[in-house]
C-alpha cells in the first residue's frame, strides 16, 4: 500500500483527532470549566473524526484478511458514526453524563485502540514506522 491522497487525508484527520481529543475533554474537567474552549475544541475534534471515518471508507487493504477490501478495523467507521449520533442526541436532551460517556469512549476506542491497530506490522503505518523509520522489521 502506498501513501495516496485519501490515506494522507485519513491520517491527517485521525492524528489531529488524537491530539485534539484530550484538550477538548480537559476543557470540561477540574474546578475551572472552560465551555468556549470545550465547544470549539469539541467541534474541531468531531470534524476530524467525521473526516477520518468518511475517508476510511475509501481506504481499502487487500493485503490482509478482508471482505471487498474492508478489514475488521473498518468496523470503527460504524462505531464512530453511532457514537457521534448518540453523543449529540444526549446533548440535545441535556443528558451531559451520557454525552460525556459516549465521547470519552469514542476517543479511547476510535482514536487510541484503532490507532494502536494501525501500528501493527503489516499495516501501512506500522510498516512505515517499525520498518522504514526504525529499521526493526
Amino acid at each position: 500500500m502506498q501513501l495516496t491522497p485519501i490515506i494522507a487525508i485519513h491520517m491527517s484527520a485521525a492524528l489531529s483527532a488524537v491530539v485534539l481529543g484530550p484538550f477538548a475533554l480537559w476543557a470540561r474537567l477540574g474546578k475551572t470549566v472552560r465551555p468556549r474552549w470545550h465547544r470549539a475544541l469539541g467541534y474541531a475534534w468531531v470534524t476530524c473524526m467525521v473526516a477520518a471515518a468518511l475517508s476510511a471508507i475509501f481506504v481499502r487493504d487487500f493485503g490482509v484478511p478482508n471482505v471487498w477490501g474492508y478489514t475488521p478495523i473498518h468496523l470503527f467507521i460504524v462505531v464512530t458514526a453511532f457514537s457521534l449520533f448518540k453523543a449529540f442526541k444526549a446533548l440535545a436532551q441535556r443528558d451531559i453524563a451520557t454525552h460525556r460517556r459516549y465521547m470519552q469512549r469514542l476517543y479511547v476506542g476510535a482514536c487510541l485502540v484503532a490507532g494502536a491497530f494501525t501500528l501493527l506490522p503489516g499495516r501501512y503505518l506500522g510498516n512505515l514506522i517499525w520498518g522504514s523509520w526504525l529499521g526493526l522489521l
